[in-house]
C-alpha cells in the first residue's frame, strides 16, 4: 500500500491526538455546564424579583386596607354618635 507524502500514525502521535480531542472535550463539557449554571442563576434571581414585587404588591394592598378599615371604624362611630343624638332629641319630644 503506498500512502505517498502522508506518514502514518506512530503510537506517541495517536496518543498526543486522543489526548487533545480529550482535553477539548473536557473544556466543552465544562464550558456547557457554566452556562448551564449561569442560565439557572439567571432564572433564580427573575423569580426571586418576581416574589419581591409581589410582596411589595401585598404590602401596598395590605396599607390600602387598612387605611379603608380605619375610615370605616371613623365613618361607623360618627353614624353611631349622631343616631345616638338623634335618639336623645326623640327621647327629649315624647
Amino acid at each position: 500500500m503506498n500512502l505517498g507524502a502522508a506518514e502514518t500514525a506512530t503510537w506517541p502521535g495517536t496518543v498526543l491526538v486522543l489526548g487533545v480531542l480529550l482535553l477539548a472535550v473536557i473544556l466543552l463539557i465544562a464550558v456547557m455546564a457554566s452556562l448551564q449554571e449561569l442560565r439557572k442563576t439567571k432564572l433564580l434571581a427573575a423569580r426571586e424579583e418576581d416574589l419581591r414585587q409581589l410582596v411589595r404588591r401585598y404590602e401596598q394592598l395590605a396599607e390600602n386596607t387598612l387605611d379603608a378599615q380605619q375610615r370605616s371604624a371613623a365613618d361607623l362611630s360618627e353614624l353611631r354618635s349622631r343616631t345616638a343624638s338623634i335618639e336623645q332629641i326623640l327621647r327629649t319630644v315624647e
